[in-house]
């Protein structure tokens, strides 16, 4: 059986170029890297990583846990994060939660049984006790926007600031008869009712509490600006559509949206389009999340980016650290957003 010496001979380099060249890692010269490649090809070299695994008391494997895999957010969160990792040696196994706690139970479970080397978990339907005794001693980093995950390395968004700053924005352009879309209620003086103070449906209820938070801050500062909230059981496109017909019935005089998410607004674009409502001539909208195809919409979306590059360098400098020093102390960063102002908020 052909082994990593053997490749490493035949190839003219060591078998830790080998090494390097079959993890990934960008340290070697592309010259290398095909050459090396060409060996394992024609010599059919398989690597033993159970073996290796052993040896090493490691996988090189992490898991992601991801309430839904099909959303602009969550998908570019893993493709970047993949993309941290790799240099690292850590390949990234992607588990879909759908937000509830028998699936996010699984992925705990899932990443102990593989012996994964850690895992970054996006918590909702599981509580910190739920966590710590099946994680047990599990490298885990948590994201989102649970306040009792202090036992725990947590990455999270400014979400009330980053609301309450892009509702400024819609304000400071004169816009009084104001949308929350997607979150939960606020009344017409811009005041959370009891539901706002429980989690609202779907897998963002926190997020979208404390978003709807942002957005009344900002409007309760401006005399005059009235706020009504349309929730939806959903964050896509479709349900922005439909929502923005709700919100045209109980405001039909409304001149902004502030979207709980760039998902949404995008639907809501082509729900204003189909009410025969201009964007921005007569409705601003503004989204959250900074998707990249936020930028691609006819009129191009102002959006709250929450700093993606930081959330994930955070995210992967932390899982590292655990994975290296079980026994640090936790710790809890909120990423900086910025408001990142397109044709959508323009007014002509």
């Amino acid at each position: 059986m052909t082994t990593m010496r053997d490749v490493a001979a035949e190839a003219g380099v060591s078998p830790m170029t080998v090494s390097n060249v079959l993890a990934g890692r960008p340290n070697v010269s592309e010259e290398t890297r095909r050459r090396v490649l060409d060996v394992v090809e024609r010599t059919g070299y398989r690597v033993n990583t159970a073996a290796q695994s052993l040896r090493r008391g490691r996988t090189s494997i992490v898991g992601l846990a991801v309430p839904e895999v099909d959303s602009h957010y969550f998908g570019l969160l893993a493709a970047r994060l993949i993309a941290r990792l790799a240099p690292e040696g850590l390949r990234v196994v992607v588990e879909q939660t759908g937000a509830s706690r028998e699936g996010e139970l699984a992925a705990i479970t899932a990443s102990r049984v593989n012996a994964y080397d850690g895992l970054v978990l996006s918590a909702v339907g599981l509580d910190p006790d739920d966590v710590l005794s099946m994680a047990g001693d599990l490298p885990v980093v948590v994201l989102g926007e649970r306040q009792d995950v202090t036992r725990f390395d947590h990455v999270e968004m400014a979400n009330t600031e980053g609301a309450a700053a892009a509702t400024r924005l819609l304000l400071q352009q004169g816009c009084r008869r104001l949308v929350a879309l997607g979150m939960p209620g606020l009344d017409a003086l811009g005041a959370l009712d009891d539901a706002a103070r429980t989690h609202g449906p779907g897998h963002h209820g926190d997020a979208f509490r404390l978003r709807a938070l942002g957005v009344r801050e900002a409007v309760g500062a401006v005399p005059g600006a009235l706020a009504l909230a349309v929730q939806g059981a959903r964050s896509t496109p479709a349900t922005g559509a439909q929502l923005v017909g709700e919100a045209l019935r109980r405001l039909p005089d409304l001149d902004g949206l502030v979207c709980a998410t760039d998902s949404l607004a995008i639907g809501a674009l082509r729900g204003l389009a189909d009410a025969g409502r201009r964007v921005p001539d007569d409705v601003l909208v503004v989204g959250f999340d900074d998707v990249t195809d936020a930028a691609y919409t006819v009129p191009s979306l102002t959006s709250v980016s929450p700093g993606h590059d930081v959330m994930v360098e955070q995210t992967a400098r932390l899982l590292l650290r655990r994975i290296a020093d079980r026994g640090a102390p936790p710790e809890r960063f909120v990423s900086p957003f910025t408001v990142v102002e397109r044709e959508s908020t323009r007014r002509p």
